[in-house]
């Protein structure tokens, strides 16, 4: 940018700065401002030097922050004119004052176009790298072409292929488009084959971007990259500008092996020997050196090396190489350096089979769990708390509870959150979570969330072994001069539950446990006096036979917060002090606490909403998010004070035994089932697909998206806020109505979705629930019971997110002896992409397997996949093959139209191939309520008063599939003499 010679310019600038303050920076640049609308106005009088004075002058005052909504057209004009000083000017300013929604860019696109086809190379430039900075749909439309010709062009000079490269890439990622995949794998191949190394990065960034949206269509440039890398590393005719400090084009290295990783294989031994020799060459030549500048060179190659190392599951001997050398790297005392060492080693925990070898590097994390630098130090967390498993978890927790006593408070919240998740997954038995959940609060209990304390309380709630000692150690922490409120809550709580327990202990009677407690009264907040209310009127009740000066003690209290002014406190005084006269009836009403259902840990939740990761989108986290989970076992533990479980014991969750409800298709009943299935650990959770439901805005601009209505379980957070509420009793869940209980017992619900034909099977062991019954429930419901044999129950529960679904299969042991030769297979459509989890050779007695199930689908379709199962017991061969409830409606998404946005759309659709209609004939009369309850578990929003007639009924949905997105969908269905006529209008736009 040469400003000599525009004296008036640097006046200007000068100004600026000797400005004393704001007030006059502001007072200077509006004098500027008018002088030079002025002078636009009369634009005819101005000289292209005072044109570019006074253009430069905006430029330097929108740098400076202020608003500049003037002088656009006469910057814009600078673009047309024939000299290169005068339309460098046009192009800059342009670039940096307008962006690619401002509607005077329409003005110039003819102008940047001659200058992109035009013979003026320095033109060229100009117009491509305005055209990058600036992107915009209009652009990538009217220019992409012209870009693809000069990149791909041989007669044009590297200096303009490079700014084609780039510019084609802004135009790429704001318009796939404009990039024909069909046409451009070929072309590609052939620019991977440039020999200047300047072209060659620019297009290997514009490689990176189109393999990381489709690597299937650029399989034949997979070669030509392990080709630029074996250049690259033998420093094969690398020219001495591209060589920093040694190492040959870093930039095109690290570029090169981030394409790699979107291709997920290389078959051709030939091409995955050469590309491991080449990472070979770059482990063993990396070292850590005196030169910041090399380092940082050097180590951008290594780290990317990794991360293709574990894309490419290289053998365990390469993987234990790089172990080692990161390693080396989490020792040496340059603090960048430990910081990239720790952060890639929590990388490589995504691969199989490296954690053992990591495990030998455990003390020396743990030492930079005490570095200085606070970011050493969430990394050296983040790496412990991925590496834990049972073999290490006690010493990792141990570690990390010594280390809260030091630790900053930026940090305490995090590591108290994951010492207790740690704890949770991996206890060796559940005296010790308990243990470690009291340490964390008595430590940091400012820090400890009510998510963790909930969670010990259903711990103990449902493991009647942990009640006595977990009574006795909340007992001792109250014994503390000085203990944290969140202390005080769960020890009343336990006390109150179970302190009965401890009555013949010394110090642990009635009186004791209440004087005790109520020391804590006057010190503890509204919410605490709530519980410490609740734990009074506990041990009123245990106390055999009545003490009654403790009685009368409490009922004081009691009288006392009659008056208080909170209404909840006001409440339970109340009614705690009328129960309390009834004497023997009040154990009645106090029943102890009924046990928690299983469901998914709070703490796993908030573990991950709180990881916040603003990296790219690179190939090794895509890798992450894709890779098939293991599948965990649940099994039984041993009492609080007993050995530990064996070493593949992955979870505290108990198997439950008490009966669960299974809503029956026909007379909504209640069945047991010995081991109903547990939800899922959110580490197995969904994969969160992003929601394509800005699809249909497009379609209808006005259209409201409803989430489908799925049944949510009760937050641990929410279940304990009822349980320590007044007289807190669990109640039986209610009846649920199936949506499809007016149809015919032989009917499905599902009609001819089920086109998957089953063979006969012939077992000794037959299934103890109706199949087809189940397989019908699930098509409407996503939980459930999906088979079940005297050995085995499989459960099943499911999520879906527009075209993606993510299921787990529960498969539960019901037996005291283990089941043997376990093998799951699944047969998928061809519209269904399905890929599951790998399923352990064994179940352990009274165990219960998780095994995660992605699918993904394609197109429309009624065929269902089936999975073909098998296990061995004792002598007995099963061999089951079951329908999964992967149907249409499982991927429908109900959305709300009103008459105006609904009857144009159905108006409009007249191509034949758009429209099915069925009729339905020989179904029992369904209430139109009970058809509408229908539709909505089917996923179809009811649009009530669309249609005139009552007998009529509208709905309105949305379709996703891989091949057609969001695609809108519009259902009439008319009543007439037991004949029910269905019309589905799709719209494809």
């Amino acid at each position: 940018m040469a400003l000599s010679g525009m004296r008036g310019l640097s006046v200007f600038i000068s100004d600026i700065r000797n400005c004393h303050n704001k007030e006059q920076e502001r007072l200077r640049v509006d004098k500027e401002l008018g002088n030079i609308r002025t002078r636009f106005k009369n634009e005819k009088g101005l000289s292209p030097y005072e044109k570019k004075k006074y253009v430069w002058k905006m430029l330097y005052i929108y740098m400076l922050g202020y608003d500049v909504d003037f002088g656009h057209t006469e910057t814009v004009s600078l673009i047309s004119a024939p000299k290169y000083p005068e339309k460098q000017v046009g192009y800059i300013v342009t670039s940096c004052l307008l962006n690619e929604n401002n509607d005077f860019l329409r003005m110039v696109i003819n102008t940047v176009r001659n200058d992109i086809i035009g013979r003026n190379e320095t033109f060229q430039c100009l117009a491509l790298t305005m055209v990058g900075n600036t992107g915009g749909k209009e652009f990538s439309e009217s220019l992409a072409p012209d870009v693809q010709k000069l990149l791909i062009s041989s007669s044009c000079r590297p200096v303009v292929r490079k700014k084609a490269a780039l510019c084609l890439l802004r135009l790429y990622r704001k318009n796939p488009d404009v990039v024909n995949i069909d046409g451009w794998a070929d072309r590609m191949a052939q620019l991977l084959d440039e020999r200047d190394l300047g072209v060659l990065t620019s297009v290997m960034s514009l490689f990176v971007s189109l393999v990381s949206n489709n690597a299937e269509a650029y399989w034949n440039c997979l070669p030509k990259c392990v080709r630029i890398l074996e250049r690259l590393a033998r420093n094969q005719d690398i020219p001495q500008e591209y060589t920093y400090y040694g190492i040959p084009s870093p930039w095109l290295q690290v570029k090169t092996m981030r394409a790699l990783q979107y291709f997920p294989t290389i078959e051709d031994p030939n091409a995955r020997r050469a590309l491991f020799e080449v990472l070979q060459r770059i482990l063993m030549g990396t070292d850590v050196v005196k030169n910041v500048n090399k380092n940082n060179a050097s180590h951008a190659v290594l780290f990317e090396a990794l991360a293709l190392v574990m894309h490419l599951d290289a053998e365990k001997e390469m993987m234990s190489q790089c172990v080692a050398l990161l390693g080396k790297f989490i020792a040496v005392r340059e603090p960048n350096i430990r910081y990239l060492g720790l952060e890639n080693m929590t990388r490589m925990l995504l691969v199989t089979d490296v954690q053992d070898i990591i495990k030998r590097h455990q003390a020396q994390i743990i030492t930079s769990l005490k570095d200085p630098d606070i970011s050493i130090r969430r990394r050296a967390l983040d790496l412990l708390y991925g590496m834990c498993d049972v073999t290490n978890a006690k010493e990792i927790v141990e570690e990390l509870l010594q280390y809260l006593n030091t630790a900053e408070f930026a940090m305490r919240e995090e590591l108290s959150l994951k010492a207790a998740i740690l704890a949770e997954k991996f206890a060796p038995d559940l005296s010790w979570y308990v243990d470690v959940i009291l340490q964390l609060i008595d430590k940091a209990g400012d820090f400890v969330s009510d998510d963790i304390w909930y969670r010990v309380v259903q711990f103990v709630t449902n493991n009647e072994d942990l009640q006595p000692y977990a009574a006795a150690k909340a007992r001792e922490y109250l014994d503390k001069p000085a203990i944290h409120e969140t202390m005080v809550k769960v020890s009343a709580y336990l006390l109150g539950e179970y302190g009965h327990l401890l009555a013949r202990r010394p110090g642990c009677s009635p009186k004791e446990l209440f004087a005790i407690i109520n020391d804590k009264l006057p010190t503890v907040s509204t919410s605490t006096v709530a519980i410490l209310l609740s734990t009074y009127a506990k041990i009123l009740m245990h106390t055999q036979p009545p003490d009654v000066g403790l009685q009368q003690q409490i009922l004081t209290i009691f009288k006392k917060y009659e008056s208080y002014i909170d209404v909840e406190i006001q409440q339970r005084a109340v009614e705690y002090f009328e129960l309390s006269r009834k004497g023997s009836a009040l154990a009645d009403v106090l029943a102890e606490m009924p046990k928690f259902p299983e469901r998914e840990s709070a703490l796993l939740k908030k573990a991950e909403d709180a990881e916040v990761d603003t990296a790219e989108q690179s190939a090794i986290k895509l890798r992450s998010q894709q890779q098939t989970s293991s599948a965990l076992v649940v099994a039984d533990h041993p009492s609080a004070n007993g050995s530990a479980p064996a070493a593949n014991h992955l979870t505290l969750v108990k198997m439950p035994r008490q009966t669960v409800s299974d809503v029956q298709e026909s007379s909504a009943t209640y069945e047991e089932a010995p081991n109903p299935p547990v939800e899922a650990p959110k580490e197995n959770g969904p994969v969160e697909v992003e929601s394509n439901a800005t699809n249909i805005t497009e379609i209808n601009n006005e259209i409201k998206v409803e989430p489908p209505s799925t049944s949510r379980s009760t937050s641990p957070a929410d279940l304990l806020a009822d349980l320590l509420g007044p007289l807190a009793i669990e109640a039986p869940p209610a009846v649920e109505q199936h949506p499809a209980q007016g149809l015919d017992a032989n009917q499905s619900p599902v009609g001819d979705l089920a086109l998957a034909t089953l063979e006969d099977q012939s077992n000794s062991v037959q299934p103890i629930v109706n199949v087809e019954e189940k397989f019908h429930i699930l098509c409407t419901k996503d939980s459930g019971v999906l088979y079940e044999d005297p050995h085995i129950q499989i459960g099943l529960k499911a999520e879906w997110r527009a075209h993606h679904g993510r299921l787990v299969l529960f498969l539960g042991n019901k037996n005291t002896s283990p089941l043997m030769s376990v093998r799951a297979l699944i047969l998928p459509p061809s519209h269904l992409k399905m890929e599951l989890s790998s399923v352990p050779d064994t179940i352990p007695p009274r165990a219960q397997v998780q095994v995660p199930l992605e699918v993904a689908n394609l197109r429309a379709s009624r065929d269902v996949a089936v999975l073909d199962f098998s296990y061995t017991f004792g002598t007995a061969l099963v061999d089951a093959k079951l329908r999964l409830p992967v149907v249409l409606n499982k991927f429908l998404q109900p959305i709300t139209l009103t008459p105006d946005e609904f009857f144009p759309q159905w108006k409009a659709l007249s191509v034949h191939s758009l429209k099915v209609q069925e009729v339905v004939k020989g179904v029992k009369p369904m209430p139109l309520p009970e058809m509408a309850n229908l539709f909505m578990s089917l996923h179809l929003a009811v649009a009530p008063g669309l249609d005139n007639n009552p007998n009529n009924m509208v709905a309105c949905t949305t379709f996703f599939s891989e091949a057609t997105l969001a695609m809108l969908c519009l259902v009439s269905m008319m009543v007439d003499c037991g004949l029910h006529s269905w019309f589905l209008y799709l719209d494809k736009s």
